[in-house]
């Protein structure tokens, strides 16, 4: 089992582009997979994510706290206001720009450690920083969202913070106390974690495009523009920004992937209850949460090479 979620690991990029091409152009073939199951999906993929994290993870904030601070301040800081900007520079419409602006304000992506690994980045500045921009998102995610957009849309801060509470920290909390308490299990079940996530996270992309198909199509080719653009201009300023701070190479990469990669399943999950009315918020993530498994996988392998 170990060697599969290897190898399904490895193809991660290319099987999550597949079923999202299979979602968008041939919709019926997805449908039967719920957009009410995407919070607990996504709650599995959190829960996951917490078994194989320890309270040591956390030691990093201590020890490093100057890279720590960072990596999150330069999350929350550079991708909101790439997000804004590049929303108000294509002209999006109210609705698409709610969710871009939302998938800017959310933590960095569940896979961005994985990705740090792969590119022979400081994998444990990168563990630290996703933990720490975890337990901010409950107020930063919301009141960020807030600032960009309160002139523009109305935005449910309350039932955003609730939303974050409910699927990420708690199922997150919970992982971690079964690490804690049961570790020899949860050793032998992280070697099955890996592909339990990626059919959460292949689900979760089925769901979001299939259900939205018209939506993606009907937006052109803007919102991919977009959405494209967010992500690399993302990995440039953390980059830029390890060479600002004079990191060694191995950090420069774990602060560009971290900021570049967002969770954007979440950033979906969250559009729903921030902004009932605005179907097309929803389309912004589920396009994100496609492209920045491509881009990442890309970037390891010319990051691995260097």
């Amino acid at each position: 089992m170990k060697k599969i979620s290897e190898i399904l690991g490895k193809y991660m990029a290319w099987i999550v582009l597949f079923i999202a091409i299979l979602a968008l152009l041939s919709p019926k073939t997805c449908l039967w997979i719920q957009t009410g199951w995407i919070n607990y999906l996504l709650m599995l993929v959190m829960f996951g994510m917490g078994t194989t994290m320890n309270l040591s993870d956390f030691s990093v904030v201590f020890k490093r706290p100057r890279d720590v601070m960072i990596g999150c301040l330069s999350q929350f800081i550079v991708m909101p206001f790439l997000a804004f900007v590049l929303g108000k520079l294509f002209g999006l419409d109210d609705e698409l720009l709610a969710g871009v602006v939302l998938v800017g304000t959310c933590p960095g992506g569940t896979s961005s450690n994985v990705i740090t690994y792969l590119s022979k980045g400081d994998t444990a500045i990168s563990i630290g920083m996703t933990s720490i921009n975890t337990l901010l998102a409950p107020v930063l995610t919301p009141a960020l969202t807030y600032i960009y957009l309160r002139t523009t849309v109305s935005v449910n801060v309350m039932s955003m913070f609730l939303s974050i509470i409910q699927v990420v920290i708690i199922p997150i909390g919970l992982g971690l106390l079964i690490n804690k308490l049961f570790r020899n299990l949860s050793g032998r079940v992280n070697d099955f974690l890996p592909t339990i996530s990626l059919t959460a996270i292949c689900l979760i992309v089925a769901s979001v495009v299939s259900h939205n198909s018209e939506k993606i199509l009907a937006t052109g080719l803007i919102i991919f523009a977009v959405v494209i653009m967010h992500n690399l201009l993302g990995y440039l300023c953390g980059y830029l920004i390890g060479v600002l701070f004079k990191m060694d190479l191995p950090r420069k990469k774990a602060i560009a992937i971290e900021v570049g990669m967002q969770n954007s399943g979440l950033a979906t999950t969250l559009a729903t209850s921030a902004f009932p009315n605005l179907t097309m918020a929803t389309v912004p993530g589920a396009v994100f949460s496609v492209w920045h498994n491509i881009s990442g996988a890309v970037l390891a392998g010319i990051f691995n090479k260097i």
